[in-house]
């Protein structure tokens, strides 16, 4: 059974509140559970207690094979319980395919206008001498 430390949802529409537990990886995310093991409330400001996290109980689940997700690893490593690696992607900010294709065809109708405005300058400046 592969075992899984993730967020299930709580809380009203609007007004989340997640429990960290594991759970079979199979199972859905706010379905069954084996044990909860802390909890986040994002809307607690940045310095108040928004993470609670049951130390011992996540050394035990680590330590019998359950695989943090993402947003869990992050908080694990808060806490010095799991290191994260931090991400890298330096394609992130480059706009998508189209979005190249579009700029080069502007770039060359640009480059184009700019080549028909130097010659209808060029002749302009031969008669004037």
């Amino acid at each position: 059974m592969a075992l899984k430390i993730r967020l299930a949802r709580a809380g009203s529409k609007k007004r989340p509140y997640y429990h960290i537990v594991v759970a079979d990886s199979r199972s859905p995310r706010d379905g069954r559970f084996i044990e909860a093991i802390g909890a986040w409330n994002p809307l607690l400001p940045k310095d108040g207690e928004r993470v609670t996290i049951d130390t011992d109980r996540v050394k035990h689940w680590l330590g019998h094979g359950a695989l943090p997700t993402d947003r869990v690893a992050r908080f694990l490593d808060q806490a010095g319980l799991v290191k994260r690696e931090a991400r890298s992607n330096p394609t992130k900010a480059e706009p998508g395919k189209k979005a190249q294709e579009r700029a080069a065809l502007l770039a060359k109708a640009q480059e184009a206008a700019a080549a028909a405005a130097a010659a209808a300058a060029a002749p302009a400046e031969a008669s004037a001498e």
